[in-house]
């Protein structure tokens, strides 16, 4: 987090959901759209899991439904702030793997004909986030969306280059848009290859990195990945929860360039992208 700039509005943010509570009764009365919300959580964030959650009930129009998919040895260890949430709307649900990818996966094969978005553990969504991802994917149906994006980056013999060049350069055409999932990233039915379930293939080439998991499958299966052009604010991090962080171990030994090299090498993607 940074400290300056986000502090003051995480602790506003925390301080408004933590005394909203959400009835059924309430729930009902608000605008729904037909998306899923999933994410999953570890246990060291397990404490604040119910601020994103809270951030999710309380849009201007809600999702027909929200699941967290966490690891089943947690299933004695869920907070009362968590699981006095659950009704009709939120699910707690649990999942034998113990990898990010089961953000998505499993809602994947339980709801293979929903709209599913995706969200992060570690961050409060502004109230329109929903309404908005929505809009956008009325007027690209087929596509999937991010509220933030990084650009794949080759060198002119078309090997791909480090990561974080990924943050800096144009993207080389429309193909090469990733998706980066603390935003928020819509996926339409049918959207990813059939290969997104294969658990052996995911483990072996991208253990900490499930968003290029998903931009693999979605190059596979021919779907473009565009970024949203009206967007909610970026999403609110919640205060401690950075200290255990995917991102620290990927950027910190450019994990995501190598994850991504084993995926071109099995899956040649360099020539979905570039022809």
């Amino acid at each position: 987090m940074k400290l300056v700039k986000e502090l003051p509005i995480s602790i506003a943010k925390t301080g408004y959901l933590s005394f909203k509570s959400f009835s059924s009764k309430d729930l009902k009365k608000k605008e729904q759209v037909p998306v899923i919300v999933s994410l999953t959580s570890i246990p060291s964030r397990l404490g604040s899991l119910h601020l994103v959650i809270k951030s999710i009930l309380d849009q201007t129009k809600m999702p027909s439904k929200i699941i967290v998919w966490l690891n089943s040895d947690l299933k004695q260890s869920i907070p009362k702030s968590l699981k006095n949430l659950e009704n009709e709307y939120f699910e707690i649900a649990f999942s034998n793997l113990n990898c990010s990818h089961r953000k998505l996966i499993h809602t994947l094969e339980k709801h293979p004909n929903e709209i599913i978005v995706t969200v992060d553990d570690d961050f409060m969504y502004r109230s329109n986030f929903i309404e908005l991802i929505y809009q956008c994917h009325l007027k690209n149906p087929e596509v999937i969306l991010g509220n933030h994006c990084v650009n794949l980056n080759y060198d002119d013999k078309g090997n791909v280059l480090p990561y974080k060049t990924w943050r800096q350069n144009s993207a080389i055409n429309s193909k090469a848009k990733v998706p980066v999932g603390a935003w928020g990233v819509l996926y339409p039915p049918n959207s990813l290859h059939a290969d997104v379930l294969n658990v052996d293939k995911f483990l072996e080439l991208t253990p900490k990195a499930d968003d290029l998991w998903f931009k693999a499958m979605a190059l596979k299966n021919g779907t473009l990945s565009l970024e949203t052009t009206v967007k909610p604010k970026e999403p609110i991090p919640i205060a401690n929860t950075q200290r255990v962080s995917l991102k620290k171990v990927n950027l910190g030994q450019d994990l995501n360039t190598k994850q991504w090299n084993a995926l071109e090498k099995e899956y040649s993607l360099k020539r979905l992208i570039l022809d």
